[in-house]
């Protein structure tokens, strides 16, 4: 999909490069842009902020977790202007949140597609949530003990296996469910914030855990949105 104008006639997409993390190979669709390697150390930061200064339009060829990367970095660094382009080579959490495709498609779309505000969803913690998110318990028990609530309106209160918490594509911005036996939510519940306070949970970001326990734990809608290309 090719963006336009508003008037039907074609737009060229903005300077362009792509993020190529943990090694992954250049999609076919995006040759001929700038590509940049990206690693997981120090480096890897410094490789970010360099892309971030230099080009409007960013493509992710990685994960959701590399996502969150890039779109936190954006977050702590003032730059909510660029846009992100997705293109995982399978579906992910974030992909279905915001209906996104996948494979060459998605690094077609990423290249020509055109850019639309899309709620950012972060923690308390200063960093963004793209897919899925998840409270659990810790040190081997068996239930995360606690009470969550989404605005006003109560998630649980008691017992319960575990919490999920995702973005949405549009508003109010973020919903969370307890997931049942066979691990399905029957109801979600949506608003701008989900917060949790506990006798401990670790706290999960796109598959990436937290290194401590915590007693409490929000993700809301930050005040900006990001720009998605879609």
């Amino acid at each position: 999909m090719n963006a336009t104008n508003g008037t039907g006639s074609l737009k060229m997409p903005p300077e362009t490069a792509v993020l190529l993390f943990a090694g992954r190979p250049l999609p076919r669709p995006l040759r001929g842009l700038a590509a940049v390697q990206v690693g997981e150390d120090a480096g890897g930061t410094d490789a970010l902020d360099a892309a971030i200064a230099r080009y409007r339009r960013l493509v992710v060829v990685g994960g959701d977790a590399d996502l969150a990367r890039l779109v936190t970095r954006l977050l702590r660094t003032d730059r909510l202007d660029v846009e992100i382009g997705y293109a995982p080579q399978r579906r992910t959490p974030a992909t279905a949140a915001y209906r996104l495709p996948a494979g060459w498609r998605a690094a077609r779309r990423a290249r020509w597609g055109a850019a639309h505000s899309v709620p950012l969803v972060r923690d308390d913690a200063g960093t963004a949530l793209v897919g899925i998110g998840r409270w659990l318990p810790v040190d081997g028990a068996a239930v995360l003990r606690g009470e969550g609530i989404v605005d006003d309106a109560a998630l649980f209160d008691g017992d319960v296996v575990e919490v999920l918490i995702e973005p949405m594509g549009t508003a109010p911005g973020v919903r969370a469910g307890v997931p049942g036996r066979r691990g399905r939510v029957r109801r979600w519940v949506a608003g701008r914030a989900a917060q949790l306070g506990t006798t401990g949970a670790l706290v999960v970001r796109d598959g990436i855990f937290s290194s401590r326990t915590a007693k409490r734990s929000t993700f809301y809608r930050h005040i900006e949105d990001w720009l998605l290309v879609r």
